[in-house]
């Protein structure tokens, strides 16, 4: 007995020398993105959730399995509001600061100085004792319910399913330690919700989808001739490497930058404007910087998201958060309840129509789910997927007119304006799990016949 534990002693030994040895052979910036991924996501789940930090630790950045975010280590400053995170002592750490109405902003630099100050949001008032989405009251549709409560359907990581139908909500379930008071990321789905912000400004008379000569950088070449249209279907040109799992385009940016939105407008002409579709969280960015700049003050940009979408939808839980020079990261950063993400998807539904005000230009939301040449129909011209794991609109169970809102680690949206449909599905189910939503998605829609 004693020789194995000199042995396992032994090893376990050589394990942390090696350990060691490779962590010093990691690349600083891997070590750096690693730290402020944890310290982000942390923040935002303690004080925008409400949850746990140790269980946020384990559960959202360590279970995914990456090695390195496997040996992070958090603490939590309650009365500065701060995350620190960082890696077994290697690398600089990693910081997350929260602003109420704002969430979480990560520093790069550590320094909170830095950050812009904003006006906080005031919430909304609750809502009242009416059937949804005025109010909280869902009217359970028992086969709907039964189905989305199937684990197979449901999927490994789920954390809420909602049905809206004929515009109530007709069925919802939650994971363990959830619920419908939950605020829940939306990853990439983030993105349509940009795409509607751009709509209320077009709305306005504020943008318009055909201009050029978006970014004074870009007056001296042919980054001039990129429109915003081109911008919303992810055809720009632009370089961007959407890669997760090292120190990319995108990992850079959500991680590494004070100012995202001029990281990724420094980016080089790769293609010429509108031939070259490439996924890109850069673009979206891009996007948010320009709707905020048609703004003269930056607290009212600020405030519009709130003041002008969520707040009329009676989103009370939505928080769209910011880098630290004041940007709304409107590629990956939006917070809400499944019942919010539900009453959004139920705007797009009835074409930005909400209790018989027109919010968006007429036909916009056909106009987001247009497929676009360059992404060879994949993509819809208004940041919206128009294919889900290769299942394609029209084919199948599914209407031609079905559109999806996509976001990182199985958050996923089904839209179907001939059935008055939509299917929000949210959790943290890495995408080498194998889930496929669409088989959840076709029962719900075989069902309605």
């Amino acid at each position: 007995m004693g020789r194995f534990l000199k042995i396992s002693g032994a090893v376990l030994a050589l394990v942390v020398v090696a350990l060691v040895g490779w962590l010093k052979l990691a690349p600083p910036d891997l070590l750096r993105v690693g730290d402020g991924y944890a310290a982000k996501i942390v923040c935002s789940n303690v004080f925008i959730a409400g949850r746990d930090a140790q269980t946020v630790l384990s559960d959202d950045v360590q279970a995914p399995g990456h090695p390195l975010l496997k040996l992070v280590q958090v603490a939590v400053d309650d009365k500065k509001q701060m995350v620190t995170a960082r890696i077994l002592g290697f690398a600089a750490p990693g910081y997350s600061a929260y602003r109420p109405g704002a969430g979480c902003a990560n520093l790069p630099d550590g320094d909170r100085t830095g950050l812009a100050q904003l006006d906080s949001v005031a919430p909304s008032p609750p809502p009242p004792a009416a059937a949804w989405p005025e109010g909280e009251g869902a009217e359970i549709d028992t086969a709907l319910q039964t189905l989305i409560e199937n684990p197979d359907l449901a999927g490994p990581g789920m954390r809420a399913i909602a049905v809206v139908r004929d515009g109530r909500l007709v069925a919802e379930t939650y994971g363990r330690d959830f619920d419908r008071s939950t605020p829940l990321l939306g990853w990439s789905m983030t993105k349509s919700v940009t795409a509607a912000l751009i709509g209320l400004r077009v709305a306005e008379g504020r943008m318009d989808v055909s201009r050029a000569g978006l970014l004074p950088e870009w007056a001296g070449d042919d980054r001039a001739n990129i429109t915003l249209a081109d911008l919303l279907g992810m055809q720009s040109g632009l370089e961007f490497n959407e890669s997760y799992g090292d120190v990319t385009d995108v990992t850079r940016m959500l991680y590494l930058e004070t100012d995202m939105a001029s990281y990724a407008a420094a980016k080089p002409l790769v293609a010429k404007p509108g031939t070259d579709f490439r996924y890109s969280s850069g673009t979206s960015t891009l996007l948010s910087r320009l709707w905020m700049r048609t703004f003269d003050d930056p607290v009212a940009a600020f405030s519009f998201p709130h003041d002008a979408l969520f707040a009329p939808l009676g989103m009370k839980s939505a928080v769209m958060e910011t880098d630290e020079a004041g940007t709304i990261i409107g590629s990956s950063y939006m917070y809400a309840t499944a019942r919010d993400w539900a009453r959004f998807a139920q705007f797009l539904l009835q074409d930005g129509v909400w209790k018989g005000r027109a919010m968006l230009p007429k036909d916009y939301v056909t106009f987001m789910r247009t497929p676009t040449k360059a992404s060879g129909g994949k993509y819809g011209q208004g940041q919206v997927w128009l294919e889900e794991n290769g299942v394609r609109a029209g084919t199948g169970s599914f209407p031609a007119d079905s559109f999806w809102m996509l976001g990182h680690d199985g958050q996923a949206i089904m839209l179907v304006p001939s059935l008055k449909l939509a299917v929000v599905r949210l959790g943290l189910t890495p995408s080498r799990l194998g889930y496929d939503v669409q088989k959840l998605n076709a029962k719900i829609i075989e069902a309605l016949d």
